[in-house]
């Protein structure tokens, strides 16, 4: 396992596999983790909110902004630091879905026909408007106990 000699001390340094990053106080975004959750029966997706400690120092060891709550970020391989190793945006949010499987998979298929300038334009106006539309959350989006091993924090 490849580790960022930044991240050594973490527990996170563990953790192998996709961990999407979220804002953790968008309503919609808690939304989507929490289908997400339902949708991955493996278990293989882990999750943590932008504003926590894990994915904060992912941000700063991979140079993403740490304040910028305004899109999700997917991370492929979590014990893998170096080079561009993340997708944002509409790019993170297919490949997501085709790491949940299932339906969520077919999601993906369909949103990866439209070109990524139409899908992101989209994004960011949603983005602008989550908080708004879907309110802010300060929880967890744990309908199942199991759920919260999950997550990095």
């Amino acid at each position: 396992m490849v580790r960022h000699p930044s991240m050594a001390s973490s527990p996170e340094r563990f953790i192998s596999g996709p961990v999407l990053l979220f804002d953790g106080e968008c309503g919609l975004c808690n939304r989507l983790v929490r289908i997400l959750l339902w949708l991955d029966r493996g278990g293989r997706l882990r999750f943590a909110p932008l504003q926590g400690l894990a994915a904060q120092t992912y941000l700063r060891v991979v140079g993403l902004p740490t304040e910028d709550f305004e899109t999700l970020v997917f991370v492929p391989e979590w014990d893998r630091r170096e080079g561009k190793s993340f997708l944002l945006r509409t790019d993170g949010v297919i490949a997501v879905l085709r790491a949940a499987g299932g339906p969520a998979g077919i999601l993906a298929g369909v949103l990866a026909v439209f070109p990524a300038g139409w899908r992101d334009a989209g994004y960011r106006l949603v983005a602008r408007c989550r908080h708004w539309i879907f309110g802010r959350w300060l929880a967890r989006p744990l309908a199942r106990p199991e759920w919260g091993a999950r997550f990095l924090e």
